[in-house]
């Protein structure tokens, strides 16, 4: 998987570029123009209006065609003069830090996560482990007949390979205020369980995912620097028994920040927290924390226009993503906390991204990237994305 991504990283973008028609041999053409002969001998007159030459000295008649509309768009650029103005989405190029450019489009994405330890941490991909609710006989303090993640009184995953596809519109009624929505769907694979006997294993799942809605709102919006406020909710529409969603709804603040440094060089950054409203019990059950935590995230992307065309430009980026658990717990056999969790508090993950961004015309986009853990504490080890976004 992960070689054929790479190469499809590679050649993609050469592709594209390789059937771009050569500017150079649009600007060879010869172009074809006439010139009505009388147009030379026109003379404009104090006002401003052309007048045509007239056999008697001093006097002229006005030229019909030359109308106060005329004169008002002779300063305009003419059509073809200039290339075409992009959408306001393309001005970002990141492929994981969200994009602080408010503007109409439609994304879709889909992601590749291998080797998550900890599925139920502070039940940030999914909800508490279904196990808690076999614990009844083996450990009293920790059973949770509530506990809604997968595997209800089954075993706990060593770790599990994911993959997600997004549907995500967003819509901008003005240029400083957008609105989306974003629909998910959600596949994976357990590869091994912990070796706790009785506990049986449980399948692979898949189905929808939480769906997300939100808005931005521009505090500065310009040609060069975007400082965008966004809010979006989570709302607990997938299957928690099956590993689709975690079970609560979250709402998730951020402060997004796209800055154009030359012509050619961006920098995009992002700050933000995800907090969980309600969320299963805690570890031990009759405590008064939950196994939901807050997660507060932070990133930053600059990114170096590399090729420039008429229609295509290509544009790597490098993104350094990081998370801070603030509060929560997660499930480990053998942990702490009762022999069955261990508080997440303080966990810290940081990914590093490499990806490209290739746009084509003035609306079309695709990003292939792979992301890395640079951390011990890992939501994945592994990602890939890919992303086709439609600007409007």
């Amino acid at each position: 998987m992960k070689p054929v991504t790479l190469i499809l990283m590679l050649v993609f973008p050469v592709a594209v570029i390789a059937q771009e028609q050569d500017p150079r041999l649009i600007e060879s053409r010869p172009i074809a123009t006439s010139v009505r002969p009388e147009a030379v001998f026109r003379t404009a007159n104090v006002e401003g209006v052309f007048v045509e030459p007239s056999p008697s000295p001093g006097v002229g008649r006005p030229f019909p065609q030359a109308t106060k509309a005329s004169r008002q768009t002779s300063g305009q650029a003419q059509p073809g003069s200039q290339q075409p103005r992009r959408p306001r989405p393309e001005g970002s190029m990141v492929g994981y830090i969200d994009n602080a450019v408010v503007g109409s489009q439609i994304r879709i994405r889909f992601d590749g996560g291998f080797d998550n330890p900890f599925p139920d941490r502070a039940e940030f991909f999914y909800a508490k482990c279904g196990c808690y609710t076999g614990l009844a006989g083996v450990i009293p303090q920790a059973f949770d007949p509530n506990a809604s993640g997968p595997g209800s009184s089954a075993g706990v995953p060593q770790t599990l390979n994911f993959q997600q596809l997004y549907v995500d519109a967003e819509y901008a009624p003005h240029p400083r205020f957008s609105f989306s929505v974003e629909f998910p769907v959600r596949w994976f694979q357990i590869q091994g369980f912990q070796p706790i006997p009785p506990f049986p294993a449980f399948s692979n799942q898949s189905g929808l995912g939480d769906v997300r809605v939100g808005f931005k709102a521009a505090m500065v919006a310009s040609e060069d620097r975007d400082v965008t406020f966004q809010l979006r909710a989570y709302v607990p529409s997938g299957d928690a028994s099956k590993g689709m969603g975690t079970d609560h709804s979250s709402l998730e603040p951020a402060l997004l920040y796209h800055q154009k440094v030359s012509q050619r060089a961006a920098v995009e950054s992002q700050i933000g927290a995800w907090l969980p409203i309600g969320g299963n019990a805690g570890v031990p059950t009759a405590g008064s924390d939950k196994f939901s935590g807050k997660v507060f995230f932070y990133g930053i992307g600059p990114s170096y226009e590399l090729y420039t065309g008429s229609r295509v430009r290509f544009v790597p980026v490098v993104e350094v993503v990081g998370w801070h658990v603030l509060n929560g717990f997660q499930t480990q056999p053998g942990g702490p906390l009762l022999g069955a969790a261990v508080d997440a508090s303080g966990t810290d993950v940081v990914n590093i991204k490499f990806g490209a961004r290739t746009s084509i015309d003035a609306r079309s986009s695709f990003y292939v990237g792979y992301g890395r853990a640079l951390t011990d504490a890992t939501w994945y080890k592994d990602i890939v994305r890919f992303e086709y976004r439609y600007s409007f």
